[in-house]
């Protein structure tokens, strides 16, 4: 009978446990879901782009929304940048008091930015059934609506954990994720309040 070899054995204990950005796949997989829902939105102005191109005028019959609220909900979206980079430079150390403290502060932006999003549509002066333009408004505006929403209760899950024993390891990894889609957040926002605020007035 041949001896038994020896397989060769690589010690791995010296890695790092939980990774953080392109090293880990959780972030490769939220990047390809913001690239899906990228998608979304892009189908959504293609499609406001096109109805513009087909009247005369632009809102058709409706007055422009009002101004005042798009620029407000920006300057939020565009403050909670701060908090969310925040929570995604802690999160590696571990600190949970820090975590915690930028997870809340972003949770708390957020819940502004929500109230204001309820003003925002209060005053886009037309309704949803209106026309052509107003659904695609309505369509855009909802859209990324829903994705402050579910945000929002990520980060409110993710700072519940942050208070427990379980904030640890992957955990502090989905912290810094969390952010990342916040970004995604903010820029289809800026974008939509462009095309929604911006494009009424200019073309």
């Amino acid at each position: 009978m041949d001896p038994i070899r020896e397989r060769p054995v690589l010690d791995v204990s010296g890695l790092p446990t939980v990774m953080f950005g392109k090293a880990n796949t959780t972030w490769l997989a939220n990047l390809l879901y913001m690239m899906i829902e990228g998608t979304m939105f892009a189908l959504v102005v293609a499609s406001y782009f096109y109805l513009r191109t087909r009247s005369s005028s632009w809102p058709p019959g409706n007055l422009p929304p009002t101004l005042g609220w798009g620029i407000t909900s920006g300057a939020i979206f565009l403050i909670s940048l701060v908090p969310a980079r925040y929570a995604q430079r802690v999160a590696p150390s571990g600190d949970r008091s820090k975590i915690r403290w930028g997870l809340l502060a972003l949770a708390g932006v957020a819940v502004i930015a929500m109230v204001v999003r309820g003003f925002e549509l209060a005053n886009l002066n037309c309704r949803w059934n209106e026309n052509a333009y107003a659904s695609t408004v309505w369509a855009l505006l909802g859209l990324h609506t829903g994705h402050l929403i579910t945000e929002f209760i990520e980060t409110v899950v993710i700072l519940c954990v942050s208070f427990t024993d379980k904030m640890e390891g992957t955990r502090l990894a989905d912290v810094a994720i969390n952010s990342d889609y916040w970004y995604f957040v903010v820029v289809t926002a800026i974008l939509s309040d462009f095309v929604i605020y911006g494009t009424t007035r200019f073309l």
